[in-house]
């Protein structure tokens, strides 16, 4: 019995252990903490503290894509390397972030956690890029535990607030210089403005970042005004800034080195210079002429034309009463009106231009004259004669400063106005005087307006003296009444104006083309 009983407890403390060890590998639940966190299991978790101002390179083991997913991107920036595989982290602000990291397929492989802390030399990093980072061809950045900003500045204007930002970092390494691009722009700048001061033998180039000054003059004075020239083109926000700070090297005098050759020989005299006058002469005029008449004189002229009163016997009146007898021819029996009007216009332009040297005594001169032949008198008194009309230029001009040309100007004009008349017609206009004018400007010198207008009343200057009866019985006679009313009007306008127009030049032939391309003939 008391066998029994023990093999009996032995049975159930075995069942006890079985069930024991199988009940934990029943329960394949994942806890609260596992289900809610949100990652796959096959995730890779990875902490990262990057500081600001040092890049962190992280490399991966597969093909990622690009749609990356940044937590907050004001903490921090990510630059990508997909062909080898790289992610460089650049930090923007201290704080903490999280970066999810897909691969091609869009399954999330990686999820960093990074940290990004601002450090003393972090934080200068930010600073200059804040105050200096948009200028071109900076790069500022930590190497080798220092601080530095380096590069080349293109806008030579930018190294003075560069230098004034790197005077409060004396810690920063600074490595900044022009950039070789800008000093060959400064370089041609200089030989543009040798050329402009009759330096045109000397040239400019940059070797090894020094200016040289290159070429032959004929005297000291020349190699200085170059040397001179040439430094005045140096970046002045350089020397100013960049001296009182001295963290950036500034341009001294051993920045431009002068190899120009004097060569002593007595300089040519420059040829005068030579000075274009043109003058033009303008002359308008108008005339306008209006008539308006009324006329009536009847009148009997044809022969025996006679009105008699009472009885005729033989001809002769008798004094019996009796009826009138009425004979006659009445001529210009309805009145007549005469309205007309006239109007004319004419404009004259004579136009000269001569070449004069500078300083030349005698001036220059310039006439164009047309004869008009006339007979005056007739008969065996007449005799021929002849009027001249034309232009005539007597100039002297004298260069003064500024390209301002003095004149003595002597223009006379003559046209003619009328023709058709046993004499022809002529007015005559001149003008002498003396003024100053700009090289290539035009100014009118003189001129004269004349205005002349009349009005006539029932002016009978033009009437016919009135019919009187011929003795001889051949017609005529006299007017039965005279009606006449007239009114003309007639106003004459002249107007001449002299323009004249001076231009330097260096030689004669200048502008000569634009005159052979007006006699130039078509083939």
């Amino acid at each position: 019995m008391a066998v029994k009983i023990l093999f009996f407890l032995l049975v159930i403390s075995q069942i006890s252990l079985a069930s024991a060890q199988t009940a934990p590998a029943a329960s394949t639940v994942p806890t609260a903490s596992a289900a809610n966190t949100g990652t796959p299991s096959n995730v890779v978790e990875k902490e990262l503290e990057v500081a600001m101002g040092i890049d962190a390179i992280e490399k991966v083991d597969f093909d990622y894509s690009t749609k990356m997913t940044i937590g907050n991107e004001q903490f921090l920036k990510l630059v990508l390397v997909p062909q080898k595989r790289e992610i460089i982290f650049k930090g923007l602000k201290p704080g903490r972030t999280t970066v999810l990291i897909r691969d091609t397929l869009g399954d999330i492989r990686l999820r960093y956690t990074v940290n990004v802390t601002a450090t003393g030399k972090s934080n200068t990093v930010s600073e200059l890029r804040e105050l200096i980072g948009d200028v071109e061809g900076l790069d500022i950045g930590i190497k080798g535990g220092k601080v530095f900003v380096g590069g080349e500045i293109v806008v030579p204007d930018d190294i003075g607030r560069v230098s004034q930002v790197l005077a409060s970092y004396p810690e920063v390494l600074t490595l900044i210089e022009l950039s070789p691009q800008t000093q060959r722009i400064i370089a041609r700048k200089m030989s543009d403005e040798l050329a402009r001061n009759n330096l045109k033998d000397v040239t400019v180039r940059v070797v090894n970042k020094v200016f040289w000054l290159e070429g032959v003059v004929s005297n000291e004075k020349k190699k200085e005004l170059a040397g001179t020239i040439a430094k005045s083109y140096l970046p002045p926000k350089i020397q100013n800034l960049s001296a009182s700070s001295q963290r950036i090297q500034t341009p001294v005098t051993e920045d431009i080195l002068n190899f120009i050759a004097v060569n002593e020989k007595k300089e040519p005299q420059p040829a005068p210079k030579m000075v274009k006058i043109t003058s033009q002469f303008v002359e308008l005029s108008k005339s306008y002429n209006k008539v308006f008449a009324f006329k009536w004189a009847p009148l009997m002229g044809e022969d025996n034309s006679q009105i008699q009163f009472g009885q005729t016997k033989d001809g002769n009146l008798t004094g019996q009463a009796s009826s009138g007898t009425l004979s006659a021819t009445i001529s210009n029996l309805f009145p007549k009106l005469n309205a007309a009007k006239s109007a004319g216009y004419a404009r004259t332009i004579q136009s000269g231009m001569v070449i004069v040297r500078d300083g030349f005594t005698d001036g220059g001169k310039i006439s164009k004259k047309t004869t008009i032949p006339f007979a005056l008198g007739t008969g065996e008194f007449q005799k021929a004669s002849a009027a001249e009309v034309g232009l005539d230029l007597d100039v002297k001009p004298k260069v003064l400063e500024q390209e301002k040309v003095e004149l003595g100007i002597v223009l006379s004009v003559s046209i003619q106005v009328a023709s058709g008349s046993a004499s022809p017609v002529t007015t005559s206009n001149s003008i002498n005087t003396n003024v100053v004018l700009k090289s290539k400007e035009s100014a009118a010198i003189g001129g004269i307006v004349q205005n002349t207008s009349a009005t006539d009343y029932d002016n009978t200057g033009n009437d016919p003296a009135p019919l009187q009866p011929s003795g001889d019985g051949g017609g005529g006679g006299s007017p039965l009444f005279r009606l006449y009313r007239s009114k003309s009007y007639s106003t004459n306008k002249s107007q001449y104006v002299i323009f004249v127009t001076p231009e330097i030049i260096e030689s004669a032939s200048a502008g000569s083309e634009e005159i052979r391309k007006k006699f130039r003939r078509r083939e």
